[in-house]
């Protein structure tokens, strides 16, 4: 496989980090960006505009999970207010199945441009508590892959590589100033209002990260 890798961009925070530290490894990005039927679309400009910025192709794929069952995709569901932040309980504002939906997709991608490597910003520290961000779900999911692609048959290897997932929000924070991330450019924000609410768990943590890393944040 070459060293084309395809990066789960979100127009967040974490997945933006991930697009720079890929480039920054000399790979040749293709973004994938998905319009999953969310409450707003902030985070898709942002994706595209991210991607634009930093020179590379993307795709967004438009998908829709009429079961909802998330804050995310249902408008009778709200967010979150100041949750208390533990890491252990599953907010409502988890996705069912998400990464594993967005990680079939980019493997599909990867498969038919022989990529040799997917980049997913997903991080096990300072999170909102997902299942599908921890390292055993990764390492299952890469096991899955080579039972299932053909490039694996032919001895190809399409990696999972998810250089933040042992980072803490700070740690992001410092290594996205590292490799000037216009961060200007991301969106976190569960909500779609003209500011970032400030109060929901994706607010809490990044301002907690930009405090933190004792880093302005201008988005």
């Amino acid at each position: 496989m070459s060293k084309t890798a395809v990066i789960l961009l979100s127009g967040g925070l974490d997945s933006s980090t991930t697009l720079y530290h890929a480039l920054a490894q000399g790979y040749d990005c293709r973004c994938l960006v998905f319009d999953y039927g969310q409450k707003h679309k902030k985070e898709i400009s942002a994706a595209k505009a991210l991607a634009r910025q930093a020179g590379c192709p993307s795709v967004c794929v438009a998908i829709r999970l009429p079961w909802k069952a998330s804050a995310l995709l249902d408008k009778n569901i709200p967010v979150p207010q100041n949750r208390v932040l533990t890491g252990k309980d599953i907010p409502v504002t988890y996705v069912p199945g998400r990464n594993i939906i967005f990680l079939s997709f980019a493997a599909s991608f990867a498969e038919a441009i022989s990529a040799g490597a997917i980049f997913i910003g997903a991080n096990a520290v300072d999170y909102s508590g997902y299942p599908d961000c921890r390292p055993e779900f990764i390492r299952a999911y890469q096991a899955m892959l080579g039972r299932g692609l053909k490039a694996f048959v032919q001895g190809k290897i399409i990696k999972v590589k998810t250089p933040l997932i042992h980072l803490s929000k700070a740690q992001i924070v410092k290594l996205a100033v590292k490799l000037k991330v216009p961060l200007h450019l991301t969106w976190s924000c569960y909500n779609g209002g003209k500011r970032p609410c400030g109060v929901c768990d994706s607010c809490r943590l990044r301002a907690q990260g930009f405090a933190e890393a004792k880093v302005k944040d201008l988005a």
